[in-house]
């Protein structure tokens, strides 16, 4: 009955992997009970069959005699647990209940397969009462107070989260650009241990790169047209420029960290047939890229000409404005998780740390353009937002040579077309969700930067 209930909600959750496919099959993995009573609280594994992928969800499962108003919003249904029915609900948001993962972590604490860490030289305040972030998708954020965040992940995959990992290393070398770890749960999943949850240090004062920059180009496009962009009042390229130094920094303590290699020849050929082959599907989606696409092909046969071994290390993965933080004092750069959706052995493979820096420059793109979308003066802002974009990208990547990036001319022809392999996906994203935003990304293959 819990099953068909988690059938028809979990296609609603924003977190949920799979929208817009049928749901074949769910079941329900593992139930552990956290705490008895009312309300009760109990970690829940589901996994999800639709078509030929299978993917496992966590969920906390709050179970009260009678739901009370505040929390009906997070309503599941009405079912059988225990020999009584039950209201059941996501108790992430439920205060009452989630001190019990604090504590959990504080003691570190052992529930049958569950085990709470808490890290090393730490002290928790475990009388801090929580608060779920609305603005999560891919994952559900947990704030205790003024002081902890903790993560947990929505979709699980088998061994060790790299945002654990790579947190926990970069933590333990004294990084001045991680939050810091204050603990983590883990599960088993097919016998492997598994990464749930990280909780590090809430950064509440502390604002994101993604709103910084919005408020730039906004301070610029409500500038009167002789106003430069480094003139207008919300000039963000000092702060580009920091935060390209702090990304070299980042990028030199994962080195440090788990070490390096290189790619050689034939596997920058592989990557670049890899990119045509994303290239030519996207092509056949969105018949708008056509007109671009030997752009981006040339890009690609450039990169498949490199005969030299290219730098390979540990990357963040995921890397853009939304996944950055300046505190009084530096930037900090959050969700080394990777891209969900990849392989767990791929987010943790070794990778050019340009993927990440491309991926900044996207966001500068998108930052600089998306206000334009449905905008009455779109064409008459266009230059501006070129202009804000060409300022930022080339402060962003003085602050990464300034700290010792590389960008040799093998570097530059890798972040071309990395750049447009990113743009590639990102201009099936928008056709599938934000057609008015479709422009964003096609104009990667026009401008010359």
């Amino acid at each position: 009955m819990l099953a068909e209930l988690l059938t028809g909600w979990i296609p609603d959750q924003r977190w949920f992997a799979g929208k817009g496919r049928p749901i074949d099959d769910l079941s329900i993995v593992s139930t552990v009970p956290l705490m008895d009573g009312d309300p009760a609280l109990a970690h829940l594994i589901i996994s999800v069959r639709q078509g030929e992928r299978t993917t496992r969800y966590q969920l906390l499962l709050g179970l009260r005699d009678t739901l009370n108003s505040r929390l009906r919003h997070v309503y599941i249904g009405r079912c059988e647990w225990d020999g009584r029915e039950r209201d059941v609900y996501d108790a992430a948001h439920d205060a009452e209940l989630m001190g019990r993962l604090l504590n959990g972590i504080a003691d570190d604490a052992t529930v049958g397969p569950l085990t709470f860490h808490r890290a090393a030289d730490v002290e928790i305040d475990t009388s801090q009462r929580s608060l779920v972030m609305t603005a999560e998708q891919s994952n559900t954020s947990i704030v205790f107070g003024d002081q902890y965040i903790l993560k947990m992940f929505r979709v699980v995959v088998p061994g060790m989260n790299p945002e654990l990992e790579i947190v926990s290393a970069l933590a333990g070398e004294g990084s001045h650009h991680v939050a810091r770890p204050f603990g983590w749960i883990q599960g088993e999943i097919d016998g492997e241990s598994t990464t749930l949850a990280i909780m590090q240090a809430f950064l509440g004062g502390a604002s994101e790169g993604w709103a910084m920059a919005l408020t730039s180009v906004r301070d610029l496009y409500a500038s009167p047209r002789e106003v430069t962009a480094g003139d207008a009042g919300g000039d963000f390229a000092a702060e580009a420029e920091r935060l390209g130094i702090a990304t070299a920094e980042v990028h030199r303590e994962m080195r440090e960290a788990f070490g390096s290699g290189t790619l050689d020849p034939d596997e920058m050929r592989a990557l670049a047939e890899g990119f045509r082959a994303s290239l030519e599907r996207a092509v056949e989606e969105v018949p708008s890229l056509a007109d671009h696409a030997d752009v981006a092909r040339e890009a690609y046969d450039l990169l498949a000409a490199i005969d030299e071994p290219v730098p390979a290390q540990r990357v963040h993965g995921d890397y853009h404005l939304g996944q950055v933080m300046r505190s009084m004092t530096d930037w900090i750069v959050l969700d080394f998780e990777g891209e969900p959706g990849q392989p767990l052995a791929e987010r943790r493979a070794l990778h050019s740390p340009l993927r990440d820096v491309a991926g900044m420059l996207r966001s500068f793109e998108y930052a600089a353009r998306h206000l334009l979308a449905d905008h009455p003066d779109a064409e008459t802002l266009e230059d501006r937002a070129e202009e804000w974009a060409v300022r930022n990208r080339a402060a962003f990547l003085s602050g990464y040579t300034k700290s010792g990036g590389d960008l040799r001319p093998a570097d530059v022809v890798m972040m071309r077309a990395l750049e447009l392999a990113k743009a590639v996906y990102e201009v099936v994203y928008e056709a599938r969700n934000r057609p008015s935003w479709l422009p964003i990304p096609l104009a990667a293959f026009t401008t010359k930067h």
